[in-house]
């Protein structure tokens, strides 16, 4: 597989891409700045704030899907839509259990898989054309490292959910900066 081979890319799909990149940071953050002043108990709008992170990500999969053509990334972008919404099902269940830990293991496994995924999209993207993916290369490898991390939280005494809000804010940074490499390589091309 010779994924450095620039695929040919649109400036429409392009801009689809930098406006759902753009959009999928934004709300990360947003979604941060929210969940921090309400992570400290597990009430209902925690734990709609948990169910509504993994959604935005199976929605923005959704979008990406329909942009992608036929082959192993759609493959991988319509998985990480399907676990995301799984996820998101998982988050409401664990969040109403009032279990720290069982949310952090849950938020723990996505972050593994999802960061998986996000890294195999990544490659099938860095070609020149879609500007190397290294935003996204890097913050598929970050989030499995912290997944991973999260799961061992999970089982420490006691396990924490502001750390939650740092992941997302981390995430929305990298899809910004993933987004403005795409648009300057779009006004350089």
């Amino acid at each position: 597989m010779n994924t450095t081979t620039a695929l040919p890319v649109t400036n429409s799909e392009r801009s689809s891409l930098i406006r759902l990149y753009l959009s999928r940071g934004v709300l990360a953050i947003a979604w941060a700045i929210a969940f921090a002043a309400v992570h400290n108990t597990l009430d209902a709008i925690a734990v709609a704030l948990l169910v509504l992170y993994p959604l935005i990500d199976a929605v923005s999969c959704l979008i990406d899907l329909l942009a992608v053509p036929e082959g192993a990334e759609r493959r991988v972008t319509a998985f990480n839509g399907v676990l995301s919404t799984v996820i998101a099902a998982a988050l409401g269940i664990a969040g109403t259990t009032g279990s720290v830990a069982a949310v952090l293991g849950v938020f723990g496994a996505w972050a593994i898989l999802s960061g998986a995924a996000q890294l195999t999209v990544g490659v099938y993207r860095r070609g020149p054309v879609l500007g190397k993916q290294w935003p996204t290369l890097i913050s598929g490898g970050l989030s499995f490292l912290v997944g991973a991390t999260y799961i061992a939280q999970a089982i420490d005494d006691s396990p924490a959910l502001d750390v939650l809000a740092i992941y997302a804010t981390g995430g929305g940074v990298f899809f910004i900066a993933q987004a403005a490499l795409l648009a300057w390589k779009q006004r350089t091309h």
